[in-house]
């Protein structure tokens, strides 16, 4: 079967306009960088830059909210966007349709652990062939769907011998709860809610599947435009020092995060200890290119995507000589 996660759906009502100077023009004529924020907790910069006390000098910052990095790449290709973040996995589906109004300029490289088959609590399931013939929930087009294939992949199992349930994380969490799914391919922050308030248990995390590159996109009409390419250097770079204070300042980031997403800090600070490793923003290279196709390969084989793709036109490396050193 084959779908197309990318086509238009009225993106705009999944994203909730949360600007810091206004949803029209930035008051007192400044500039504006539209920004994406996914989930809740570690993957809130707006919670970050508050953290460590960043703010931006000279422009202002719009945020917009969404579920999953899809939603991000519909809207970056409706022009909703300027900047936005995503994993590997939705640029290749944009790549496979006829719309690609972004480019991919920086990778922000970080935790794997963070992405994990859930199973519920009283679970007999003790390994991923444990789970044949069962109701698993992934988010499609995103990381969820990709490392859920390679691990069924890695015990014989395919696609066809799982009840695959593809939903949103707010669904999917529902779900979840309510008993409904045997297991649940997710990411972030509703893994260590599902711990502290369902009792649910990681049966396996995506490490040594997933690359740990997310994607840092900007749409092609702020690269073409100097001064909005220059704020968004300039965001690189003070994404970048916040990615420093948060690795120096572990405890206390962790009980920001608790506190945001609703659970005990020692949660966070477990999932803190089995990191594969803090963010930080990289350039592009030939391997973060290489590493992304290798993914759009495996789409394509599994028959997800309607025809092979080149990722290699998605990336852009002007941005490689600002980026900053993480502190």
């Amino acid at each position: 079967m084959v779908f197309d996660p990318l086509s238009r759906r009225g993106f705009v009502g999944a994203a909730s306009c949360l600007i810091l100077a206004g949803c029209g023009a930035a008051r007192g004529g400044k500039p504006k960088l539209r920004v994406s924020i996914t989930g809740k907790g570690e993957g809130d910069t707006r919670l970050l830059f508050k953290a460590a006390g960043i703010v931006p000098e000279g422009f202002d910052l719009a945020y917009s909210e969404f579920q999953s990095g899809h939603l991000v790449v519909e809207a970056l290709n409706g022009g909703s966007l300027d900047y936005g973040g995503m994993s590997e996995i939705p640029p290749i589906f944009a790549a496979a349709s006829t719309i690609q109004s972004f480019r991919q300029i920086a990778v922000a490289h970080g935790d794997v652990n963070n992405q994990v088959v859930l199973v519920p609590r009283g679970s007999k399931a003790k390994s991923i062939a444990d789970l044949k013939g069962k109701r698993i929930g992934y988010v499609r087009a995103t990381t969820s769907q990709y490392f859920l294939i390679r691990m069924l992949e890695d015990v014989g199992l395919g696609w066809n011998d799982i009840i695959p349930v593809a939903m949103g994380v707010t669904d999917g969490a529902a779900a979840f709860s309510q008993g409904a799914l045997d297991a649940w391919a997710i990411y972030g922050f509703p893994i260590q809610r599902a711990i502290a308030t369902e009792g649910a248990r990681i049966l396996k995390t995506a490490y040594g599947i997933l690359s740990g590159n997310y994607l840092v996109s900007a749409h092609v009409d702020a690269l073409a435009d100097p001064e909005k390419a220059k704020l968004i250097a300039d965001y690189l770079t003070l994404v970048q020092k916040a990615y420093g204070w948060a690795a120096a300042h572990q405890d206390e980031w962790a009980a920001i995060i608790a506190q945001d997403i609703g659970v005990p800090r020692a949660y966070v600070l477990d999932q803190f200890k089995r990191k594969s490793a803090s963010y930080e923003l990289r350039p592009v290279t030939d391997e973060a290119i290489a590493s992304q196709q290798q993914v759009a390969d495996l789409f394509y084989r599994q028959k997800l995507l309607p025809k092979a793709v080149d990722v290699r036109p998605l990336w852009d490396a002007r941005f490689n000589d600002v980026l900053p050193k993480r502190g």
